[in-house]
């Protein structure tokens, strides 16, 4: 005889079955008189950025900032000039995201820079122009250092054409130079004070090697144009003349013909190997600086906030950063994929915030509360 577990069959119960189950009634949602529309991607990015300390207001202002001059470690131009020379880059990360090819054109590209300062970033760091001007004229004269003019580059402080090199940098570089005889060489070391060549200094092939080799450049913005590049390996002898009364493919029409005493003036200036790389790597450091100040819509930010757009959202050493790393969660993106280091090779953010002040670009003053603000002018 089976053992029933159950009591179902003996005690007559059984399942109610319906032929359609009643659904329960959906309670109302607090929300649903709510609109609801999908999120502004574009919107919310710009709203988070105007956000960022209040940024959407003015900072307050308690005047000027000599936190530039305060925290330099030079006292002198000489100093200032080595410093400026020696921290254009940061040191490249040891998880920089970029592979043996870009590190290698990432290095040699600082490696071919010349050892330059600006006489505007020089005044940032000293913030005293009168004193500055005086030692600059010091040291040109006792031939410590040479002054060179680039021209095209702009004559006021915004411009980047007036710049410094110590005499032994100088010396240095045309020692090494592989296209330069050895009296030339021996006549730039010993040439004077001033920047501009006089004609009738070197030969026409000399000419044409100091231009290969990047120690002479043309005074071409001070002319009407009809004096070119290709023009230049033929100066200083009858050929300045010629291209002067002769209408090239680089004179326009309406120009009138330079004079052969105009031609001359056009005189050539003294330069270094790379200096056109350098100039226009500056001017994109000044550009990208004030494109990131202006994402504020006062056209103010902290200093602080406005390295950290400079860095762009990289990894870091932290601790926060190295324990988020071990759990396998984003700590940032790697450097090598920010504008800092693909297009300005890795360009420290105090550098080029003190080539900007020295220009005029920008202003600091003292916030009082998030420490120094960074404003365009």
């Amino acid at each position: 005889m089976t053992l029933r577990l159950t009591s179902a069959p003996v005690s007559g119960i059984q399942k109610r079955k319906s032929a359609k189950s009643v659904p329960a009634k959906a309670r109302a949602s607090p929300f649903a008189a709510h609109a609801r529309r999908k999120p502004n991607v574009a919107a919310a990015g710009v709203k988070t950025a105007a956000a960022d300390f209040g940024l959407d207001e003015p900072l307050p202002d308690e005047g000027i900032s000599l936190y530039i001059s305060e925290t330099a470690s030079v006292h002198n131009v000489e100093e200032a000039v080595k410093d400026v020379g020696s921290r254009m880059f940061d040191e490249l990360p040891a998880r920089a995201g970029m592979n043996s090819t870009r590190i290698a054109e990432v290095l040699n590209l600082r490696r071919s820079l010349p050892p330059l300062a600006s006489v505007a970033h020089i005044h940032t760091l000293l913030n005293t122009p009168t004193r500055v001007e005086r030692e600059v004229v010091e040291l040109v004269k006792s031939g410590r250092a040479r002054r060179l003019i680039i021209p095209g580059r702009g004559n006021d402080a915004a411009g980047l054409g007036d710049c410094l090199v110590l005499a032994e940098e100088w010396e240095h570089l045309v020692r090494e130079s592989p296209a330069l005889d050895t009296a030339v060489k021996d006549i730039l070391n010993r040439m004077g004070t001033h920047s501009a060549l006089s004609q009738g200094v070197f030969a026409p092939e000399e000419y044409r090697s100091l231009m290969r080799a990047g120690f002479l450049v043309s005074s071409s913005s001070f002319t009407q144009g009809s004096l070119s590049i290709a023009s230049l390996p033929n100066l200083p002898t009858a050929a300045v003349s010629s291209a002067s009364r002769s209408t090239s493919a680089y004179s326009q029409p309406d120009q009138p013909v330079q004079s052969d005493a105009q031609a001359r003036a056009a005189t050539l200036f003294l330069s270094l190997p790379n200096i056109g790389t350098y100039l226009r790597l500056l001017g994109a450091g000044r550009a990208h600086l004030l494109s990131l100040l202006k994402r504020s819509p006062s056209g103010e930010v902290p200093l602080g906030l406005l390295k950290d757009r400079w860095d762009g959202a990289v990894e870091t050493n932290k601790s926060f950063h190295l324990a988020k790393r071990a759990r396998g969660e984003f700590a940032g993106i790697l450097p090598g994929r920010t504008k800092k280091w693909k297009d300005l090779y890795g360009m420290q953010f105090r550098w080029v915030l003190e080539e900007a002040l020295g220009a005029g670009l920008v202003e600091i003053f003292e916030t009082g509360s998030v420490g120094p603000g960074i404003r365009c002018l």
